[in-house]
């Protein structure tokens, strides 16, 4: 435990000589990937997680979180999408990378979503709203940073179910600190909810060779809907 807390808070700050690259000289980012379950992005869980104790709500924001109750009703019992957050967030179901350089994909086992990153490109001006919003990526040195817009503000952040609206501006980085993890960071920037911009970061563990992504159906056997668990 003490190898890997040690990882994060120092190796993290710069990435290895001895990640993978692509042909290009871009850091390989490409594999299937573990990540921590964060249910509440405001915790710690060490080694690997590490969140925002207090949240700096707008009186918006604070009014919204504290009238929500995950217990009387959560979108994604219904299927409906989980949102980019949200699935990022999402433990115990992997995250695989495809990656060239005119795009970048995040292909998420639960319920089989992805979400295509376009690089080295402008958001358009005018974008459809939707669950998982439009995202662009460029290179900042051998981290990946990705620009998020256009969200229909359908979605939580979490589990718990922290806000955010249709204004939220999400950046995510993703460095390579070796050959099997992956230093994440993402920044919340949502002016009706949050009075700051804030973070939440954690680490990525690739998957040993053979492990790949296997198929999901949230509309099959789903007990929490059909039982009666929510509404």
């Amino acid at each position: 435990m003490k190898k890997y807390f040690l990882f994060f808070a120092i190796v993290s700050i710069a990435p290895a000589d001895n990640i993978p690259r692509l042909a290009d000289g871009k850091p390989n980012l490409q594999g299937v990937w573990d990540h921590p379950y964060v249910p509440d992005m405001t915790k710690d869980h060490a080694p690997d997680q590490k969140g925002e104790a207090q949240l700096p709500y707008s009186e918006w924001g604070a009014n919204n979180f504290k009238n929500y109750d995950v217990s009387k009703f959560d979108y994604t019992g219904h299927c409906l999408p989980f949102g980019l957050m949200r699935s990022v967030n999402v433990g115990g179901y992997p995250i695989q990378i495809m990656q060239n350089e005119q795009y970048t994909a995040l292909l998420f086992e639960q319920n089989t979503w992805f979400h295509v990153i376009y690089m080295n490109q402008d958001h358009p001006k005018k974008l459809e709203p939707t669950w998982f919003g439009h995202s662009v990526g460029h290179w900042d040195g051998d981290t990946l940073v990705v620009d998020t817009i256009g969200f229909n503000g359908r979605t939580r952040l979490d589990t718990l179910g922290h806000p955010h609206s249709d204004q939220l501006h999400l950046i995510q980085r993703f460095t390579m600190t070796d050959p099997q993890h992956i230093a994440y960071e993402m920044t919340i920037d949502d002016p009706k909810t949050y009075t700051r911009p804030w973070k939440n970061s954690r680490i990525f563990t690739k998957m040993s060779p053979g492990q790949e992504l296997i198929e999901y159906s949230c509309e099959e056997n789903n007990r929490d809907f059909t039982e009666g668990h929510i509404r």
